[in-house]
Order: C-alpha cells, then sequence, then structure tokens
C-alpha cells in the first residue's frame, strides 16, 4: 500500500484536473478541490472543462471508478498539491492571493506528517511565505527540538513544465524539479512524484526551483525577443524574415526561434516579469525581451491597420485567437488583444476564425467582431490577418485565398509573398 493513499488537488485548471486526474489513474483516491461550482459539477459528471488531448476518456474513467472525486471545500488528505494561478497586476507585479486563499483553506485540516506541496509559478521565496502563514494558522504543526515522537509537515516546490496539448504525455515523462524547505522535504516529496513520473525527479532548495520555473520561461522569452525584434527589422529593409532565419538556422550553432504578434499564454508573458520584480536593478535582459514582446502586439495591430486602410472598406478576417497553435486556451494571447483593438477599430467588418472554441469572448462581442468558420471568413472578407498557425489555417488551399490583401504573422502562408 502506497505511503500517499490520499492526494488532495486544489485548483482543478489546465495543470490541477489532468494532474489529479493521472495520480487517480494509478489507483490512488483524490479529492480535487475548486472554488468554482460550475467547474466541481462538471467534472463530477465526468466531463472536463478544458480542451485538452485524451484528458476527457481519463476524467471521465477516474470519476466512474470513484478514484477521483471533487468538491469546493478541502478534506483531510496525506497530499496537498496547489495548482492554482498567480497572475499579475497592473504594475506588473504577482498576484498571489490566490495561493494564500488555497493555503488557508488547507490549514484546518493538515495532519503531522502531510506533504504540502505547491506548483503554481511563483516568486522566489513563496514556498517560505507558504510555510509561516501554515504555521501560524496551526502552531501545533511546528516540531520543537527533541521531539522524538514528531511527524513533521513536509513543504516543497515542484513547478509544472509541460505544454498545453500534450500535458498528460509531459506530466508522466519530463524531469520534475523538486525543491523542498529542507532536504528531508525534498525526499518526501521525490518519494511522491515517482509514484506517476517517469521522468527524473531532482531535488534541490525550494528558492532554487522557483528560480528554475521562471528561468525556464524567462529563456525563451528572450529568445522570441529576438526572433520578433528581428522581424521587425526585417520588414524596415523589406527583407523576408521567414528565409533569413531558415537561412541562418542552416548555421550548426544557430536556432533562431519563429515571431509572432507577440508572447502569450500564462507562463511565458507573465513569469519573466515575477523576476524583474524580485531583482529590477539586474534583469535588464530580461525586462528588454518582455518589452519588445509586448511591443510587438502594438506593431501587428499598426501593420493591420495599415494593410485594411490600403484595402478601402474591407471585410476583415482574423485568423486564431489561442495564445498558440491547437489549443483553445486564450490566456495572455496576443492573437485575442489584436483582434479585440481591430474589432473596437473597425466592429463588425471584423470576422473572427477560431477553430477551438465555440463563442467568442465577451469583449470581442461587445464590440461587434463576429465568429465564423475559416472557408466563410476567406469567401467573404478581402483581408486576412494571420495570427495564430492552427494547422487548419495551413491546409487552406491557395486558390481559395489568392484574392485575399494578407499580413501574415505566423509564416504559414509563405506561397503569397510577393504576388
Amino acid at each position: 500500500m502506497t505511503v500517499f493513499p490520499k492526494v488532495s488537488v486544489i485548483g482543478l485548471g489546465y495543470i490541477g484536473l489532468p494532474t489529479a486526474a493521472l495520480i487517480a489513474s494509478r489507483g490512488i483516491s483524490v479529492h480535487g478541490v475548486d472554488i468554482s461550482e460550475r467547474i466541481v459539477a462538471t467534472i463530477a459528471a465526468g466531463a472536463i472543462h478544458i480542451a485538452e488531448p485524451d484528458l476527457d476518456g481519463l476524467v471521465q474513467k477516474v470519476v466512474s471508478n470513484g478514484t477521483l472525486k471533487v468538491s469546493t471545500k478541502a478534506e483531510p488528505a496525506n497530499v496537498f498539491m496547489i495548482a492554482v494561478p498567480t497572475p499579475m497586476d497592473a504594475e506588473k507585479r504577482p498576484e498571489l492571493q490566490m495561493v494564500f486563499a488555497a493555503v488557508e483553506s488547507i490549514c484546518g485540516v493538515l495532519a503531522p506528517g502531510n506533504l504540502v506541496i505547491l506548483e503554481s509559478t511563483s516568486p522566489i521565496g513563496t514556498t517560505e511565505q507558504i510555510a509561516r502563514r501554515i504555521y501560524e494558522k496551526r502552531p501545533d504543526l511546528v516540531t520543537r527540538p527533541g521531539d522524538k515522537d514528531a511527524k513533521p509537515l513536509a513543504i516543497a516546490y515542484c513547478p509544472e513544465r509541460v505544454l498545453p496539448g500534450r500535458i498528460l504525455t509531459e506530466l508522466i515523462n519530463n524531469d520534475r524539479c523538486i525543491g523542498g524547505l529542507t532536504p528531508a522535504c525534498s525526499r518526501q516529496a521525490q518519494r511522491f512524484y515517482k509514484l506517476f513520473v517517469r521522468g527524473a525527479c531532482v531535488t534541490t532548495s525550494a528558492a532554487a526551483a522557483e528560480m528554475v520555473k521562471l528561468t525556464e520561461n524567462a529563456f525563451r522569452d528572450v529568445n522570441i525577443a529576438f526572433a520578433n525584434e528581428l522581424s521587425l527589422i526585417c520588414e524596415r529593409f523589406a527583407i523576408n524574415v521567414w528565409e533569413v532565419i531558415d537561412l541562418a538556422n542552416r548555421h550548426p550553432r544557430v536556432n533562431i526561434l519563429r515571431p509572432g504578434p507577440g508572447v502569450g499564454g500564462h507562463c511565458i508573458a507573465i513569469d519573466p516579469w515575477f523576476i524583474v520584480d524580485s531583482a529590477p536593478d539586474l534583469a535588464r535582459l530580461i525586462r528588454a525581451g518582455r518589452e519588445v514582446n509586448d511591443h510587438k502586439m502594438e506593431a501587428t495591430f499598426e501593420r493591420a491597420v495599415a494593410l485594411i486602410e490600403d484595402n478601402g472598406f474591407a471585410s476583415i478576417a482574423c485568423l486564431g485567437l489561442a495564445f498558440k497553435a491547437n489549443v483553445d486556451d486564450l490566456r495572455e494571447s496576443p492573437a485575442l488583444e489584436v483582434a479585440l483593438k481591430l474589432a473596437e477599430k473597425y466592429g463588425s467588418r471584423v470576422k473572427v476564425v477560431e477553430p477551438n472554441i465555440d463563442e467568442l469572448p465577451p469583449a470581442l462581442a461587445r464590440a461587434g467582431a463576429v465568429l465564423t468558420d475559416l472557408d466563410d471568413a476567406i469567401r467573404s472578407c478581402e483581408v486576412a490577418i494571420v495570427l495564430v498557425d492552427h494547422d487548419q489555417f495551413k491546409l487552406a488551399p491557395l486558390a481559395d485565398r489568392r484574392h485575399l490583401a494578407v499580413l501574415d504573422t505566423r509564416g504559414i502562408w509563405q506561397d503569397m509573398l510577393g504576388r
């Protein structure tokens, strides 16, 4: 019998629900908690509220066999995993209210020997803050010197590092970085993750693990910023940036990423600001990368407006709203921001194609934009703004779209360059 017979997952979103379902599929009793009654009711019925390959069948299975149960209230367990959002405020500083609210929600049911793991992306020192808040509420859980019978509470940080569209596969196969407040905490958390992770489970300190997660996303953000800045320079000199990147990448030690309309998703667009907030005097390159990628959204909008104005009173097809290809995730999406600005300027002339959603976000609908399919958008519009490289868009025949004036921010319609 496992030493972790019951696991509680707090937060059943893009990370929490797949994690809960995966652990439950190993025969471990899992109690999922979310403050949203709608989400809880959906999962309790064996359904899902997010789009992720293979997740629907897995959730249906573990709910039907009783290994995954859900509610809006925390219950006693052996392991508590916190997987709630950590957004940033208007001043680009991390907001940790949801993390601390999750900690508050479990304090009353914690017991000696429990393992508490934070998976939410967090600034350096957050795991230490969690420990202080727990011990303030539950001083009975503090291990005192000389207490030979004590079963200390273990607290650790283990950030997720998965790709939407491949979450279940990567939860199993990716290496994990596990940072405990003490080496003993790290070892206990490591034993737990080895129950369902095939990748290496490497231990370190909590602060180092927090920095690792931020570093991973800041690295990607800075590299995307290089590609985005390169695309702006190439545009000024009327050079095909896609050709430049493809040819430069033939160098054996060069691997330039692909530019786009900006950077989105909950991680890459936000996490670098956590580093900037922690060390504003030192994080100069990281800040510059964020500013370049944020500026690329405005530059894309301005290029789109110029193309639309050059084509008179044209109808506009905005292709894609998601932050990346073939997902329904709109969080921090630059495509959504560009489409919204265009809709606010041109109203019902804007037709939006996003094959992974059933209705427009409220702000877009209020601005007058219309959700349609790709065939209708191509047939009825004169201008196309390609914002996301969904597979469906790549397959659109050239003969059907030859009449369009195109701004392709993803480089998927190269066959129309120079026509």
